[in-house]
């Protein structure tokens, strides 16, 4: 085949030369200058790789397939002699293979299996800014390789939108190539209105398409939507619009044949319309394409370590991914690309998307890095470590599987477990299984569950695992019992991957049968009990709600297996799922389910609860009533209701407001001295101190109403103690002594301690009483003979001396039997009437 030139080819000997010596190198280069298909042989010339074989990571399979047929194709041989590929369940490379692409995990078990890399000069990580698991770690892994084993193993990263200087520092300050490239220019062309609040994306992106094709008389469009659903409802918009022009989706759930068909123009010049995911962004070509039409959106999943689930969410795209997708347009011509969103909005994206390392499950890599013997990350090359929560997570799962050891090490189980190319909960389960002799049928639930859902329905699918074992192995025989279609290319990827996993028979039946069974193997903390009520609510081993849609057959049983659960909020939505027997969880996991004292605070019965429960993590399997449950759990526990229900259940007499008044009065008079010994008595203060002042008074109750004839002020003097509370009395008297030897409660309640007393009995008195240290003067209210307010003063002397002569006015014509003298200083005081004459 012709050597057609490309613009990577004037840096070529750049790279040669920055490798010759060894080390690494970084190379950024634009979408289509052909990076990725002539670095590979570039390397495999150079004298240093005259003995070994270039390996090249690529993050997707479709990919990494289309690569290794174009190196294959300009060396004008077949794809397995010198240019061949590894992906998950199919291989094409022999003993001549001198360039080996690999995909997914391919390169980790390459390097766990013997960390020389024997026979490999030089590993390429291709498209490096798509920040995958796999690609991080086996940076990772290759670093240290390097470091400690081969100093003379080459290692490239490769980009068209990398951060280079973060990654040339990665690798111990490694050259930086730069290829201009030979973008054709690219005209962008924006909404001149954000979309309208309530518009579906679909509707958005199909009349944008109709537009471009009506704009734009020549090439082929490439949309990018979030994913396979929005693809299918954008195909089915189109169709009666865009009658002349081919409509052809490109997704990851696709068969490798319909995939490339994608990739391919149509026969006899007819326009097409690509309607693709994130996965046309990088590497693959699609030939023809002039048009780009950018929705903007990307489907990422979101891993949360405090749940232990994952949820699917549609964000906005990077600056960099929209740079990419732009970039399409322009690689074999002057191209237009139609971006989805307003020119102003644009500078709220993104600059990069997230790594996958931040945000995804983590139960693999952690189990990698144990076998690899790593206890702590943060001193190897990742450019970003992975979070410490979800990594405490995985490694939580990790244990609960017998992969890790209570001391943090990889186990014999956790061992085999790394040599299985599955998740860590899918290879445990099928070595499990494969000790009960259900190997085939486990590996075909582990390939199902690896695989994207093989069912097409109009609604939401059932989420019963067993009717994917009936589509998978008897597809025709299903479509004519259901009401749903089986996606035949991902039918067929399933069978493959059971076979690679396990070459034994599966008994379809058997399958069915005991699927609930071991998916409890790879799911322990997912088993669920049905919550009592209408809807299909389930209460997870985990401690999580989560929910079937309405309707749901699986929704009838009582103890379901969760295989894949959306995190939602309260309730999780449960996608795929299989039933439970409990006599198959006893059998299975009997070690785990054991018999509890439950003693706490029910706010359904207002009362503490006390019952002995044999469960499974939450999973509650029987229930009887505690006798002689300790009265100081008792006690604890209904404290807890305590706080739930406040404060004012209790008795507060008047005594024991008006001691509490007393200690917050003081509290807030300074900080030194007595002020400093006191509590918190505030309702914040009493409630988080509710242990230490009210909970031993509570041993043995199990209701407020008990809770509620307890003698609170004879509670909290005790909690202050004897000497501490006589101070408070002195400081804080309860009660003013008059001149007439009567007692007038303090109100300490107010701002400042008040005393309501009547005028007469004051007669006589020339200095204001005060409390408190330093004294502060009491606030008097003064009353009429009939009880009633007639002037509030916190200055006696200066009362008598100004404003009484008119309340002594006002009174004497009101009250005339009561004595109302023209000196009250000097007067008397008294609580009587004037004797008759």
């Amino acid at each position: 085949m012709e050597h057609v030139p490309l613009p990577i080819d004037e840096v070529l000997p750049r790279l040669a030369a920055a490798l010759a010596g060894g080390g690494c190198a970084v190379l950024a280069a634009p979408p289509g200058a052909g990076k990725t298909t002539r670095v590979p042989p570039l390397l495999a010339r150079q004298p240093w790789a005259a003995t070994g074989r270039i390996v090249m990571l690529e993050p997707r399979r479709l990919a990494a397939r289309a690569a290794a047929e174009r190196m294959a194709e300009e060396a004008g041989e077949p794809v397995g002699r010198r240019v061949g590929y590894r992906i998950r369940g199919e291989s094409k490379v022999s003993a001549a293979t001198r360039i080996e692409v690999v995909t997914e995990g391919v390169l980790t078990r390459m390097l766990q299996a013997d960390p020389e890399l024997p026979g490999v000069a030089a590993v390429v990580f291709d498209e490096v800014h798509e920040r995958s698991i796999h690609s991080d770690l086996g940076l990772a892994l290759a670093r240290e390789v390097q470091a400690a084993l081969r100093p003379e193993l080459r290692l490239v990263a490769m980009s068209a939108t990398l951060d280079t200087a973060r990654f040339a520092a990665l690798m111990g300050g490694a050259p930086v190539i730069e290829s201009a490239g030979r973008m054709f220019p690219v005209e962008t062309r924006w909404l001149d209105h954000p979309a309208g609040p309530g518009t579906r994306i679909e509707d958005a992106a199909a009349d944008l398409v109709t537009r471009a094709m009506a704009e734009e008389a020549q090439g082929d469009a490439l949309v990018f939507l979030p994913g396979a659903g929005e693809i299918a409802r954008v195909e089915a918009r189109l169709s009666g619009r865009l009658p002349d022009v081919a409509l052809r989706p490109l997704h990851g759930s696709m068969d490798f044949a319909r995939q490339r068909a994608a990739l391919m123009p149509e026969a006899a010049g007819r326009r097409r319309v690509v309607l693709a995911t994130s996965i046309a962004e990088t590497s693959l070509t699609v030939e023809g394409v002039r048009i780009v039409v950018d929705c903007g959106r990307s489907r990422r999943s979101r891993f949360s370590p405090a749940t232990g689930l994952s949820r699917l969410v549609t964000v906005p795209v990077s600056r960099a991914e929209a740079a990419q997708r732009r970039g399409r347009a322009g690689r074999l011509g002057p191209g237009v690309c139609y971006r989805m969103w307003t020119k102003g909005e644009e500078g709220a994206l993104p600059a990069f998307a997230p790594p996958e390392i931040l945000e995804a499950d983590l139960a693999g890599l952690a189990l990698e890095l144990a076998a690899w013997g790593v206890a702590d990350p943060a001193g190897m090359a990742f450019a970003d470590p992975p979070p410490a929560p979800a990594l405490a997570e995985a490694r939580a799962v990790l244990e609960r599987l017998g992969a890790l050891g209570a001391d943090g090490a990889i186990t014999a189980h956790g061992r085999e477990m790394a040599g299985v190319a599955a998740h860590p909960r899918l290879a445990h389960m099928w070595l499990t299984a494969r000790a009960r002799g259900l190997g085939a049928e486990a590996a075909l639930l582990a390939a199902i569950l690896g695989e994207r859902d093989p069912l097409h329905a109009d609604g939401p699918a059932p989420a019963d695992l067993g009717l994917r074992i009936e589509a998978v192995t008897d597809p025709r025989r299903f479509e004519a019992a259901h009401p749903m279609r089986v996606n035949r290319g991902t039918a067929e990827r399933i069978r493959a991957e059971a076979r690679r996993l396990d070459s034994g028979r599966v008994d379809a039946a058997r399958a069915k049968t005991e699927a609930g069974a071991l998916l409890s193997l790879a799911y322990p903390d997912r088993v669920g009990k049905r919550r009592a009520g209408e809807a299909p609510r389930y209460l997870l081993a985990n401690g999580r709600g989560a929910e079937l849609s309405a309707g749901d057959p699986l929704g009838a049983a009582a103890l379901i297996v969760a295989t894949e659960v959306e995190d939602r909020g309260r309730d999780a939505r449960i996608r795929h799922g299989a039933a439970l027997a409990e006599a198959e969880l006893r059998a299975l996991h009997g070690a785990a389910i054991g018999w509890h004292a439950h003693i706490a605070w029910s706010r359904r019965a207002r009362a503490v609860e006390a019952v002995r429960r044999e469960t499974f993590g939450a999973v509650v399997l029987r229930e009887e009533p505690l006798r002689d449950a300790p009265a100081d759990a008792l006690g604890h526990a209904l404290a807890d209701g305590l706080r739930e229900r406040g404060l004012a259940v209790l008795n507060w007499t008047d005594a024991a407001a008006s001691l509490r008044d007393q200690v917050r009065w003081l509290a807030a008079q300074g900080t030194g001295g007595l002020a400093a010994r006191l509590p918190d008595w505030s309702d914040h203060g009493l409630l988080a101190g509710l242990d230490d002042w009210l909970t031993p008074h509570l041993a043995g109750m199990r209701r407020v109403e008990d809770a509620a004839r307890i003698d609170v002020a004879a509670v909290l003097r005790a909690a202050l103690g004897w000497e501490l509370a006589a101070e408070v009395d002195r400081a804080a008297p309860t009660h003013f002594e008059t001149p007439l030897g009567g007692r007038a409660r303090i109100d300490y309640g107010r701002e400042i301690p008040t005393v309501s007393i009547r005028v007469q009995e004051l007669f006589g008195v020339t200095r204001h009483p005060c409390v408190g240290e330093p004294p502060v003067a009491l606030s008097l209210e003064l009353l009429s003979p009939a009880h009633r307010p007639v002037q509030v003063t916190r200055d006696l002397p200066g009362f008598w001396a100004s404003s009484y002569a008119d309340v002594r006015k006002d009174m004497r014509a009101r009250y005339p039997k009561h004595p109302w003298p023209e000196n009250p200083a000097e007067a008397a005081p008294t609580r009587r009437a004037k004797p008759r004459s």
